[in-house]
């Protein structure tokens, strides 16, 4: 079953803004990692810019609407993601909790519909 592992924090939370990552912590992410792919888990994972540097794009009577920044304000923004593919939702859980994020921000575990036919497209 595969699984998105979405890291959330609030600004400036690991230390530095604007920033890769906090060199206390950047071993423990190398780390981490690396046990993700010794473990033949991990599909995929990026690491996003922060979100001053988004632009968020809807359409709204027949007009495309651009906008600086994230869709919504909140106080934990979206930092990047790993894709998993793990045997049920506890696999998918204890990786999630040995992230080093979960010191100071938080994980969200979404199952990946799988099966869907616009699928289709990208095989």
């Amino acid at each position: 079953m595969k699984y998105a592992l979405l890291l959330y924090a609030a600004p400036g939370a690991a230390g530095h803004d604007h920033e890769p990552a906090d060199d206390r912590v950047f071993p423990d992410w190398v780390s981490y990692t690396r046990a993700l792919k010794d473990a033949g888990v991990v599909l995929g994972a990026e690491q996003l810019r922060p979100t001053d540097t988004a632009t968020s794009v809807r359409w709204r009577g027949g007009e495309r609407l651009l906008t600086d920044g994230p869709f919504i304000e909140t106080k934990e923004h979206l930092l990047g993601f790993y894709l998993l593919d793990v045997a049920d939702l506890d696999a998918a859980l204890d990786w999630a909790a040995r992230m080093p994020l979960t010191r100071f921000g938080i994980v969200e575990v979404r199952q990946v519909v799988e099966g869907s036919p616009w699928r289709a497209v990208l095989d």
